[in-house]
């Protein structure tokens, strides 16, 4: 049975709304303070270390203590409700169709040649950078919104966890807990560290078929059959990135600040947790594949950081902040199998 990988969609379209709905007047304060910058109190300026410009934002000092209160309790609501909208879903559409115990674990590290593991930990990200958008725009200070979002995506993700492992057809999962904590405390250095998160993690997919009906069926059984299963489901058609923009770790150089240089994860012929084998409740074999081989691919490829693209259009803004979270169409390299092979197109 596939364990569904639990990202963060909604967070980030919650968080690309108010970022874009800020974004033209933000420039347009910008623009008109530009010239007055040397007497600005410190708490105006956004300095951006990795091209060594100076950015004026919407942080604390665009807002008064009622603006701020305000949007504090807007994006607690929005945590509340979604979070526990989530939960009721899960709990009476998901878990209650398998039977509850009591709470125990399981060991699924060797699951899925680790895709799924890898997916926990950009589900965890992309969560915190969401939120972290959100508290932004409350006008929150730096340090405490940054370690509220790693907690509060963590809290949510051992959540899941939490009812995994009071289902009696998977448990708590220690591999998955452990690659949560990564994927949280990966924003969360790097916020500390840098003021950006100059490496992103990124996703792409696409849905897989198959010229052998046996395969076709298999994959409906385990993956579903609409493409929204198989979005989240289908490890056999999942590549997670991650990217890096150049310009961040050479501020110096005239490359643009979009431009990335991306690796990439994903595996091929899974049709098994662990291997490609299926039985019935009385252990009777009712697919056996496991001729075919289970192999994990590596990937170079260029990539663009579309949140990088700033326009004064809110509209784009948003479109950009939320593809950004998805890997940019592009040639790729491939390693698997022991050979190389070139992509004209990977997405």
């Amino acid at each position: 049975m596939v364990k569904k990988n639990i990202t963060a969609p909604i967070l980030i379209i919650f968080s690309s709304v108010f970022y874009g709905q800020d974004s033209v007047q933000i420039q347009r304060r910008t623009d008109t303070i530009f010239q007055h910058s040397h007497s600005l109190p410190s708490e105006f300026i956004i300095s951006e270390k990795h091209t060594g410009n100076v950015h004026y934002g919407m942080d604390s000092a665009f807002l008064n203590s009622k603006q701020k209160k305000n949007r504090t309790w807007t994006v607690v609501a929005v945590n509340l409700v979604g979070y526990g909208g989530v939960m009721t879903a899960l709990a009476s559409a998901w878990y209650s169709d398998y039977t509850k115990t009591k709470l125990h674990s399981f060991d699924d590290s060797k699951e899925w040649l680790q895709v799924d593991k890898v997916g926990h930990f950009y589900g965890t990200w992309i969560e915190t950078r969401a939120n972290n958008e959100l508290w932004k725009w409350t006008g929150m200070e730096r340090k405490k919104r940054i370690w509220i979002s790693g907690l509060t995506s963590f809290a949510f993700q051992t959540t899941i966890e939490y009812l995994d492992g009071k289902s009696a057809e998977w448990g708590w999962s220690w591999a998955d807990f452990g690659t949560n904590i990564l994927g949280s405390g990966a924003f969360v250095a790097q916020e500390l560290a840098w003021d950006e998160q100059r490496i992103k993690l990124k996703w792409s997919f696409h849905r897989k078929s198959y010229g052998d009906a046996m395969l076709n069926q298999r994959s409906n059984e385990l993956f579903g059959k609409s493409t929204a299963e198989r979005f989240l489901k289908d490890y056999n058609g999942q590549t997670y990135w991650v990217s890096a923009s150049l310009k961040s770790f050479f501020p110096k150089s005239k490359l643009p600040g979009w431009l990335c240089v991306s690796a990439g994860y994903g595996a091929e012929g899974m049709f098994g947790g662990e291997e490609n084998i299926a039985k019935d409740a009385g252990g009777n074999i009712t697919f056996d594949r496991r001729n075919i081989k289970r192999y994990r691919q590596w990937y170079l490829a260029p990539d663009i950081d579309l949140s990088k693209i700033k326009t004064s259009n809110k509209v784009l803004n948003f479109v950009f902040l939320v593809l950004s979270a998805f890997k940019f169409p592009a040639p790729s390299l491939e390693f698997s199998n022991g050979k190389f092979r070139v992509n004209a197109i990977h997405f």
